[in-house]
């Protein structure tokens, strides 16, 4: 009994609703008021006794019912027929398209009402059924119109000149010499992309259609996705605005190259290529895609799904093709001479990864955007890469024949020159070195456990220095000649500091760094000395009647004056004769060896003169024996030492 009074009240709480309510929206509201009175109001019971009532309601009105709908679909099927089969555009006249948006909404509305009470096998069903063949006739028709306003509406507004013929607005590309706009419309009369001019400012939104068929498409785009045509209305809009895009990149020059045809590409052609794909992906991604953006969002204005599918689908072609131009510049060869247009590729992918955070966000989008970031990683590695080869290269430089006269070697400008080039990155390189996981050589590691402090880079840098330290030793042991080494080891080291000295490597390596390398160089600077002019100093400074033997450990002097006259004569002819050839690249080092040898040379010399001219020996005739006054010798020192040529780099 009580089951059976609750039904009764539920009953008349029903039909209190249905009385009252006019619309269908209305009553629910009733029904939601009285759930929250009593718990016997459940919204639950309410709802599913209204729809069972409702449904019932229904099926007793079956042949009236389905009669006002077949003559509702006959109505909307003639209209709607005229405009379908019509052969001429139907937005070309406002009336006419407003007309057909008017049935199609009419014909959805219809199809909404009825769906709820239709079944599969009841009147109502076969008439919806006919509906949806109508349904699927408008949107094809939709789709077309809306392809018409897309290619129509970027013809009547030429991005190249702007609203109607107006050559007064500017593309953001477009080019600015005369000589090469007109050779841009030979171009485009032989049906070819013109060439952009480069872009400086990318502050700029490109309204790439006319605001008022921005409007019309939006209203077509909303009648496609009611009627569950959003994906098609998506692809239609994506196929449209690819081909914008694709002239766009071909205008800034970007060539669509494969992977593999990148890697066979000549590095000199690859070099203009990236130049321009850096251009391009700035262009790109800070103006063409936030174009995009904002014209989809328009379109397709309260349909986020809609919008950023077909964000996607504009885009992604681009987007590929950019990302597989880098990443075969990635995984290329690396040859060290690459280093620096590769980070020039680097840079630009660190620089737009905002742009590609901002722009895809979606989940559409996502994948491009995780491709973009790995990509970008890809290219750090390939920078590491590029210096693990230099190290390579440096230790593979075979020790075998000697530079003549001990000058710089080549393999000494080409390290020190690339890598004060490079450090003019140091901030890039930085970071590629903390990011990237490339393992280091265990000599490497012993450079940080010899206790060397500083950046990663720095690190490297240092690294690098010592294997090109040791190189140049090992080619240092092909000289026979000592003195000849040392010239070899001083200009060599001299030049290494000098380029290391008040730039961003000098920087890297510190100041200590510099100091020690400056202290190896007067090291030996007096190396040379001791080796090359030791024996002259040794023949100077003994005393007569006493054996004794030369600084660099030859054989003891003979103890007549006369004798050691004639020797130092001699061993002077041969050390300028000798040196003659050698280089000292560096005039200020050059100036101060022979101030040195001068400086200890000629006091001995001159007191051994003295000594002489004093001595029985000389006798009378002094002058025959001495060949060779002070002054004589201060200037073959002076005019005959280190004539060779090296060359300055």
């Amino acid at each position: 009994m009580a089951d059976s009074g609750e039904d009764k009240l539920i009953a008349v709480a029903r039909h209190i609703a249905k009385t009252l309510g006019h619309t269908d929206s209305m009553t629910d509201d009733i029904l939601h008021i009285f759930s929250t009175f009593d718990r016997r109001f459940s919204r639950h019971k309410l709802s599913h006794d209204h729809t069972n009532n409702m449904t019932h309601h229904h099926h007793d009105s079956n042949p009236r019912a389905c009669a006002a709908l077949d003559a509702s679909l006959n109505s909307l099927a003639r209209q709607i027929s005229l405009y379908v089969s019509a052969d001429h555009s139907i937005w070309s006249d406002s009336a006419d398209s407003s007309a057909f948006l008017d049935s199609v909404d009419e014909l959805l509305a219809t199809v909404r009402h009825w769906s709820p009470i239709a079944d599969h096998d009841n009147p109502v069903a076969a008439s919806l059924n006919r509906a949806e063949d109508l349904i699927q006739q408008a949107m094809f028709r939709l789709e077309d119109e809306f392809r018409s306003l897309m290619e129509l509406g970027a013809e009547s507004y030429d991005l190249t000149r702007g609203p109607k013929g107006d050559s007064t607005w500017n593309y953001p590309y477009d080019l600015d010499e005369d000589d090469e706009g007109e050779a841009n419309e030979e171009d485009e009369e032989n049906g070819e992309i013109p060439v952009a001019h480069p872009v400086t400012d990318y502050n700029i939104i490109i309204d790439a259609l006319p605001s008022g068929t921005v409007g019309e498409l939006h209203e077509i785009a909303k009648r496609m996705v009611a009627a569950e045509y959003g994906k098609e209305c998506s692809h239609v809009y994506s196929s449209c605005r690819r081909e914008f895009l694709e002239e766009s990149l071909s205008r800034l020059g970007l060539q669509k190259l494969s992977i593999e045809e990148v890697q066979k590409a000549e590095w000199t052609d690859l070099e203009d290529q990236i130049d321009r794909w850096t251009k391009a992906a700035n262009v790109t991604l800070r103006i063409l895609f936030p174009s995009e953006r904002r014209l989809c969002d328009r379109v397709f204005s309260g349909f986020p799904t809609a919008a950023d599918r077909s964000f996607m689908e504009v885009c992604r072609g681009s987007t590929i093709q950019l990302l597989n131009f880098a990443d075969a510049i990635a995984i290329s060869s690396r040859s060290p001479e690459r280093l620096f247009k590769i980070l020039d590729v680097y840079e630009t992918l660190r620089d737009l990864m905002p742009e590609f955070e901002l722009l895809f966000w979606d989940q559409f989008c996502a994948s491009l955007r995780n491709e973009a970031s790995t990509i970008w990683k890809r290219v750090g590695e390939c920078i590491r890469g590029i210096f693990m080869e230099l190290e390579n290269l440096i230790r593979r430089d075979p020790a075998k024949a000697a530079v003549p006269g001990g000058a710089l070697h080549p393999i000494t400008r080409y390290v020190m020159n690339y890598l004060k080039a490079a450090c003019k990155s140091y901030q890039t390189l930085e970071q590629v070195f903390e990011e990237t996981t490339i393992a280091s050589p265990r000599d490497y590691r012993n450079l940080e456990d010899r206790g060397w402090t500083g950046s990663s880079v720095s690190v490297q840098i240092a690294w690098i220095m010592e294997l090109l330290e040791s190189n140049l030793e090992a080619k240092s042991k092909i000289y026979r000649d000592l003195a000849l080494s040392s010239v070899f080891l001083m200009n060599n080291g001299r030049y290494i500091v000098k380029k290391v000295k008040d730039n961003e490597l000098g920087m890297l390596l510190g100041e200590d760094w510099i100091r020690k390398h400056n202290g190896k160089v007067k090291q030996l600077h007096v190396m040379y000395q001791r080796s090359s002019w030791g024996k002259l100093l040794g023949l100077l400074k003994m005393d007569n009647g006493s054996s004794s033997t030369a600084s660099n450990g030859a054989v003891a002097a003979p103890r007549s004056l006369r004798e050691r006259l004639r020797l130092f004569n001699a061993s002077l002819e041969e050390i300028c004769k000798t040196q003659s050839t050698w280089v000292i690249f560096d005039d200020q080092m050059r100036e101060e060896l022979k101030i040195s040898v001068t400086g200890n040379l000629l006091p001995a010399y001159r007191s051994f003169i003295g000594r002489f001219e004093g001595s029985p020996e000389a006798g009378r005739n002094a002058d025959r024996y001495i060949k060779y006054s002070v002054e004589d010798v201060e200037s073959r020192i002076n005019n005959e030492l280190f004539q060779g040529t090296s060359v300055k780099k």
